[in-house]
């Protein structure tokens, strides 16, 4: 009975956040808006056994209209810091103005762990890794090419243009990234025979914000990727459902599923991590579990990111960081 009265207090909380974001005039970073989102996570942090499939339609309809919320003020969020960092000489030396850095160091460590546990020694390193919905500030990518994965070459693909120019020049300055890290402006859906080009494939938690736009991508890039080759995906469990779209490891037909971690920290985004099964067969899913903390259970649900993000610092926090830097 407890559970039961726990959860309905969850999303009741979340419920009046939601009313909250959805009345701000804009969601561009602000202490109003790092405030909500503030206190958003810290109600959708702590493990729950909220299962997102068995709670009323109208909070279904709350929960989608929620992750979009999201998703634009991580991208305002996200524009913000590139621009700033854009006015460093180097900006790569000053990444961690960005508030959330540590928590992207943290899950670049941990997808790289995962990565290099299930490739196989002919396979590893990758030579072509390929991140789609990279965005403005290219956290993953960056990090990833800088510490882990020191020769890989590593193509960016995002819809926006602006994005990608204001990606471009983050890297520029740095003569070793600005030669491995490349920006492509098109649609994935538009992408066919180059995906076959590639041994990792990352996709951006904002790529397909509901189960049927992940998963259009999803079995685009079944139909396109070489088999053997590695998809890595970011989804969300229990609570953080609220804040990111969840892919259900049985819906990734044509991958078979290596493994499926669950953070219980302060990085928010599950990881799935597939194969691109031989010839499109239906390889029957394993879900083996990564064994570093993983919560055993997995919740099927609907299907960003965008990148995984936390609104844990006030906005001043974030201008005082920045003063101490320059």
């Amino acid at each position: 009975m407890g559970s039961i009265q726990e959860r309905n207090i969850l999303v009741e909380k979340v419920c009046q956040i939601y009313d909250k974001i959805s009345k701000l005039e804009t969601l561009k970073p602000s202490k109003d808006v790092d405030t909500l989102f503030s206190q958003l996570v810290l109600t959708c942090i702590p493990p729950s056994s909220v299962n997102i499939l068995t709670l009323p339609k109208d909070i279904q309809e709350i929960r989608s209209k929620l992750i979009r919320l999201c998703g634009e003020a991580e991208g305002h969020l996200e524009a913000h810091f590139s621009t700033l960092l854009a006015t460093f000489q180097n900006p790569l030396h000053h990444l961690d103005v960005f508030p959330y850095y540590s928590n992207y160091l943290k899950l670049s460590r941990l997808e790289y762990d995962i990565l290099s546990e299930h490739c196989s020694a002919q396979s590893w390193p990758p030579n072509r890794v390929a991140f789609v919905g990279s965005g403005p500030l290219p956290l993953t990518s960056i990090v990833l090419a800088s510490y882990h994965l020191k020769e890989t070459t590593f193509h960016n693909y995002d819809i926006d243009s602006l994005a990608n120019s204001m990606a471009s020049c983050l890297v520029a300055p740095d003569p070793d990234l600005s030669r491995r890290m490349i920006f492509h402006t098109t649609d994935i859906m538009d992408v066919t025979d180059e995906l076959k080009t590639y041994d990792v494939i990352f996709l951006a938690a904002l790529v397909g914000m509901d189960i049927v736009e992940k998963l259009k991508v999803v079995q685009h890039l079944a139909a396109y990727m070489t088999p053997g080759s590695i998809l890595m995906l970011r989804s969300a469990h229990g609570a953080r459902a609220f804040l990111y779209p969840v892919v259900d490891p049985q819906d990734l037909r044509g991958f078979e599923v290596l493994s499926v971690f669950h953070p219980d920290d302060d990085v928010i985004n599950s990881v799935v991590i597939s194969r691109k099964s031989p010839m499109n067969s239906n390889i029957p899913h394993k879900h083996h579990h990564h064994q570093l903390g993983i919560n055993e259970s997995i919740i099927p649900s609907s299907c960003k990111y965008c990148e995984f993000q936390m609104f844990n610092n006030p906005l001043n926090h974030m201008i005082e960081e920045l003063a101490v830097d320059e």
